[in-house]
């Protein structure tokens, strides 16, 4: 039995190493069976750790609320603005022009300019002489009527002596009672006569001192259309433009919102376009009664004093001070602007973010003035915003709206 069965041993190992071994299946299988214990080690590893956070995500909610999934929700800063008394500043564009623009032109028939006597931006007294119209016909005319005078009052002399003669005489018969009267109607028409032509003198003379064209007013000259030489008339048109009194003006377009809380008196700071110095101050002295249907905008005239900036017929730019006003004051990083106009984002119920659309007014050193949408109690979000979504939760960390970055 031993001998059979070390035989059948024998033949057994013989029949083994007789059987071909594949070199390259055997390591296929080694290597299979390795990256099956690699991931079932993985997968281990993943199950514990997932089992961990688990647990110790309950053990945190002092630093933070859990979310969906067990995540920390994010810490945003947020404020309550209250409510502030704010100066109320209006901006406002429009052109500038004169309080009073006169232009000048040929009271009399005209004629030819001899001389031009002022320039653009000079400033002028009234009745002070622009330019004068040559009075060469004028002047002989009046020589004329001068020299009639003369005859008239020679001839005036010439009937009081035969008056006074003829009364002399009449007495004693050598003069008639009719003649007498006669003698007097001879001198009171040479008393006619001289007066005739001491008017017509005067006319004249009116006449030769319309030639000179002459400043109805005190003013600054704004332009000057008329060259020495040329011809003018009746029908020339403005041969000048003065700003009475050098007065000049702002007309400012506003809103008729904004229109209503204006009032005369109002101080106004303008600042010409292109200007580099201090704006001007002026001051609301006119505020339009009428509103355009079209565009729902009025005029209010902003009256400021000359400087050489402000040029008629320019565009300024006007800040005006229309008393204060009680809102709500955020920095510019919690205001944001889309497609759809101006928003905030706001902490609602549960710690979930809110989007509120804001109409917002100035904008000040301090920050934002928003003038409707907000309360003042609510929690803003201070600079956020723009990285947040309508519904998602957040950790509010409030601050003191004061505390300014």
């Amino acid at each position: 039995m031993k001998t059979m069965n070390y035989e059948s041993s024998k033949w057994s190992r013989e029949a083994i190493d007789d059987v071909p071994v594949d070199e390259e299946e055997l390591a296929r299988k080694r290597k299979r069976r390795r990256i099956i214990v690699a991931v079932v080690i993985i997968l281990l590893v993943a199950v514990a750790a997932w089992m961990v956070m688990g647990r110790g995500g309950g053990g945190g909610a002092d630093k933070g609320a859990p979310g969906k999934a067990g995540q920390q929700l994010p810490a945003v800063t947020v404020i309550v603005p209250g409510r502030q008394d704010v100066p109320s500043v209006i901006s406002a564009t429009g052109s500038l022009a004169a309080v009073r623009d006169m232009p000048v032109g040929v009271a009399g028939e005209g004629g030819q300019i001899d001389r031009v006597l002022v320039q653009p931006g000079q400033r002028v007294s009234a009745g002070q002489v622009l330019a004068t119209i040559n009075r060469s016909v004028q002047s002989q005319t009046a020589a004329q009527l001068a020299a009639q005078i003369e005859v008239a009052r020679a001839d005036l002399q010439l009937a009081q002596n035969n008056l006074q003669r003829a009364e002399s005489l009449v007495g004693r018969g050598f003069i008639s009672r009719a003649d007498l009267d006669q003698k007097r109607a001879t001198r009171d028409a040479a008393a006619a006569r001289v007066r005739v032509a001491i008017a017509q003198l005067g006319a004249t003379r009116a006449q030769i001192g319309r030639l000179d064209i002459r400043a109805p007013t005190a003013g600054l000259v704004l332009t000057r259309s008329v060259e020495a030489g040329q011809v003018v008339g009746a029908g020339s048109g403005a041969l000048f433009r003065i700003a009475a009194n050098g007065e000049m003006e702002l007309l400012a377009r506003l809103p008729q919102t904004d229109l209503a809380r204006l009032s005369v008196g109002v101080p106004v700071e303008v600042m010409p376009a292109g200007a580099s110095g201090a704006p001007v101050a002026g001051v609301v002295w006119q505020i339009s009664p009428v509103i355009d249907p079209q565009t729902r905008q009025g005029i209010a005239r902003i009256r400021v004093p000359f400087t050489p900036e402000l040029r008629p017929g320019g565009f300024a730019t006007a800040q005006i001070r229309a008393g204060s006003v009680s809102a709500p004051l955020l920095p510019e990083s919690a205001v944001l602007t889309d497609d759809q106009g101006s928003y905030v984002m706001i902490v609602g119920p549960n710690n979930t973010v809110q989007r509120r659309s804001v109409r917002i007014g100035s904008v000040t050193d301090h920050g934002v003035v928003v003038v409707d949408g907000l309360s003042g109690n609510e929690q803003v979000v201070e600079s956020a915003g723009a990285f947040l979504n309508a519904g998602e939760r957040i950790r509010p960390e409030r601050r003191a709206a004061g505390a300014r970055r």
